[in-house]
């Protein structure tokens, strides 16, 4: 009980320095990263400094006009007086004057005799007397015999001066005044600038994957704000696009593995009950899992190729070799493979690449294996090679079924197949030509396509030679 009346005791007595403390806090938290702060911070500087010179600027100008005029009024009529009654002196005049001293064309004082002082015409005398004596001295000379002297004439400077102090503090006392109404419009227009930037700060903190497709809304920003904004923007719909195209991806290539998958299970299951002792089960089960095995083994080798590709790791073998040579391999191994379809090849020129042959060779291989798919039996497929240009050009034309105008920018897309090629004897995973547009433009070339629904496809490789 006497415990957790003291601890009370102590709270209460602690309170007030723990709300000093957080208040301490909380505005040096407000000062580090509060930019509407330091903007009406920097204002009130820039507002302060200003106000400061004015007054300086204000002060200094009284007095020269004060001196200026005393200068017209006084001091010129005291020093033709002095020359005038040079060398005896009316007490009107000594009594006016604060002192004077008279210096002959050597600057030898002449009157009064070892006063101490020398001859000053020079400003910055001048202002070190108005400082720290709060006197003024005029500089002068003139002729008396034909003889030329030198006269300084020092009057007191202390009225004026505390002229001048009252009017620099009268000028501060209004800029102060006018603080009371500068800070807070100041205020409110720095944190009304900033507005916009914490109303985007709010927004990209709740972007998330599940509401990617969130934007900066863009109405009230102006100049630079609206920049940010639409850039950001911008840039969030390449991010959604890409997530997008990365989700499909995943889904078909998912998809794409559950088939195989099932019917190896599907045959497992059949091998588990009626295989064991039937051979024709056995020997069916056994080739089924086989053929599916390899179509996984070759998805999953060209999903690894893309992966790579993206990652930023695929690498190159390159060397030096003739174009010649792969295209009539692949000539060769065609005509070996296929028997259904008419055949033409037509190298008309030759040239050195420096490049993957092995990744070109696989290029050329992904069309003439899909002008063989799609095309029917005894269509024609057409090979040709040559320079145009600054390119190699390698064109596969066929007679095939054609690509449909809405699918030609979608065809390099990974796992994306037209309507016409999704049937079960034609195959395939879609990923064939996203590989080969890979591969040609890892070799800083170029991959176009034409085609006609029921007429054929033309696809052009063209790869810079040397």
């Amino acid at each position: 009980m006497i415990k957790s009346l003291l601890r009370a005791l102590l709270n209460i007595i602690l309170y007030p320095f723990k709300l000093i403390f957080r208040f301490i806090i909380g505005f040096l938290k407000r000062l580090k990263f509060s930019i509407a702060l330091k903007i009406s911070a920097s204002y009130l500087a820039i507002y302060v400094i200003i106000i400061m010179i004015v007054a300086a600027a204000t002060s200094v100008g009284y007095l020269v006009y004060e001196f200026d005029k005393f200068n017209s009024e006084v001091i010129i009529n005291d020093a033709e007086e002095i020359a005038e009654t040079f060398p005896k002196f009316s007490q009107n005049i000594v009594s006016r004057v604060k002192s004077f001293e008279i210096y002959d064309d050597n600057l030898n004082e002449v009157y009064p005799l070892n006063s101490g002082k020398g001859y000053a015409d020079s400003i910055i005398v001048v202002i070190e007397k108005l400082i720290y004596d709060r006197e003024y001295i005029y500089s002068t000379n003139f002729y008396n015999d034909n003889v030329e002297y030198y006269l300084n004439i020092s009057y007191d400077a202390q009225e004026m001066i505390n002229n001048s102090v009252r009017i620099s503090i009268m000028v501060m006392i209004s800029g102060a005044i006018g603080l009371l109404i500068f800070l807070p419009i100041v205020s409110g227009i720095s944190y009304k600038m900033i507005g916009p930037i914490k109303k985007m700060t709010d927004t990209t903190k709740t972007i998330t994957v599940n509401n990617i497709n969130t934007r900066l809304d863009i109405k009230g920003a102006q100049d630079e704000l609206k920049e940010l904004s639409q850039t950001f923007n911008e840039m969030m719909d390449r991010i959604e696009a890409g997530y997008k195209t990365q989700q499909q991806f995943v889904s078909d290539a998912s998809h794409e593995l559950r088939t195989p998958i099932a019917v190896i299970k599907g045959y497992v299951n059949m091998l588990d009950r009626w295989g064991k002792n039937d051979r024709a089960v056995l020997e069916e089960s056994i080739t089924a899992i086989k053929n599916e095995t390899d179509n996984m083994q070759d998805l999953i080798e060209k999903l690894l190729f893309i992966a790579r590709s993206d990652k930023g790791t695929l690498l190159y073998t390159k060397e030096d070799f003739k174009i010649c040579s792969i295209l009539n391999e692949i000539e060769k191994e065609t005509k070996m493979i296929d028997t259904k379809h008419e055949l033409y090849f037509k190298f008309y020129e030759d040239a050195s690449l420096y490049a993957d042959k092995k990744r070109i060779k696989q290029v050329l291989r992904i069309l003439v294996d899909n002008a063989i798919k799609f095309t029917p039996p005894g269509g024609y497929i057409m090979v040709s090679g040559f320079i145009q240009d600054d390119y190699y050009v390698i064109k596969v034309e066929d007679t095939g079924i054609g690509i449909e105008k809405k699918d030609l920018e979608k065809i390099f897309e990974r796992l994306y197949r037209a309507e016409q090629s999704r049937s079960k004897e034609i195959g395939g995973h879609g990923l064939g030509l996203s590989i080969a547009k890979i591969i040609v433009l890892g070799h800083k070339g170029k991959i176009k396509v034409k085609s006609s629904v029921g007429k054929g496809s033309e696809f052009s490789v063209m790869l810079p030679y040397l």
